[in-house]
């Protein structure tokens, strides 16, 4: 982990109001793995005051890039950032995807911004020549950020694109389900998305790692301002931050 100001080397609207940015940083780039996050101080100035989490949604040899939509002041200034521009960055942070652990079939499962950390996975995962099935939804086609997936399935509410619908009803409609315990789902998006997929991942028995989307101001458990409820055990949570953002996702209340 570093805390560094690292130079903006570009920024692209790649959807509707959801933007690519990419920073250098050649040692992040270099130690992340897939599902862990940076958190940014966008400006030197006191406001915004708090960081903002971002998976990293991919690295090059010196860089790292990261998928955001504009929520407010400080999504708003990252957006406006200037090649040359320098952000404070900490990271590489969290515990990633565990990818020992899928032997067949590699699932990807993504609602809205939730596929923020897959194109980083999905390279990764065919370096390792594991197949891959990606299920995307949106609210609508102009939403989709599909960059560096493969072989995609699309899923929109309003029925502009694919299939009408949420994408856990298009992954009930096109999974072939045999051999489902040497599967594995790789998980990110909306609450509702994810207790729809725990029901889903419950009737087939299916593993699935989900990467939670959450608050988290120190982004090393110092704060314990991100806790994350534990279905059993002696322990009641977990913190994101440190202990994901990463997640099995039949272990945790959502």
């Amino acid at each position: 982990m570093v805390q560094e100001f690292c130079k903006v080397a570009r920024v692209s609207e790649v959807a509707h109001n959801t933007f690519s940015l990419e920073f250098t940083s050649p040692q992040i780039a270099r130690t992340a793995t897939p599902g862990q996050f940076v958190n940014i101080k966008i400006d030197r100035s006191p406001f915004p005051l708090l960081r903002r989490p971002m998976s990293v949604n991919d690295v090059g040899r010196e860089t790292v890039k990261i998928l955001f939509s504009v929520v407010g002041r400080g999504t708003a200034l990252l957006a406006r950032a200037i090649p040359g521009e320098t952000i404070n960055v900490l990271g590489p942070l969290g515990h990633g995807f565990d990818l020992t652990r899928c032997s067949d079939l590699a699932i990807i499962v993504a609602g809205g911004l939730g596929v923020a950390p897959f194109p980083f996975l999905t390279r990764v995962l065919l370096q390792q020549n594991l197949p891959i099935v990606s299920f995307i939804g949106a609210r609508t086609v102009s939403q989709l950020a599909l960059h560096g997936l493969t072989n995609v399935s699309v899923a929109t509410d309003d029925g502009s694109k694919g299939f009408r619908g949420t994408v856990v009803d298009l992954l009930r409609s096109k999974l072939d389900r045999s051999g489902a315990s040497r599967q594995m789902i790789f998980a990110c998006g909306p609450i509702p998305m994810l207790r729809s997929l725990l029901q889903f991942m419950r009737e087939v028995i299916m593993p699935c790692q989900v990467s939670v989307e959450t608050a988290m101001a120190c982004g090393i458990g110092l704060c314990q301002g991100c806790p994350v409820e534990l279905a059993d055990g002696p322990q009641k949570y977990k913190l994101s931050c440190k202990d994901g953002p990463v997640f099995d996702l039949s272990k945790i209340v959502i």
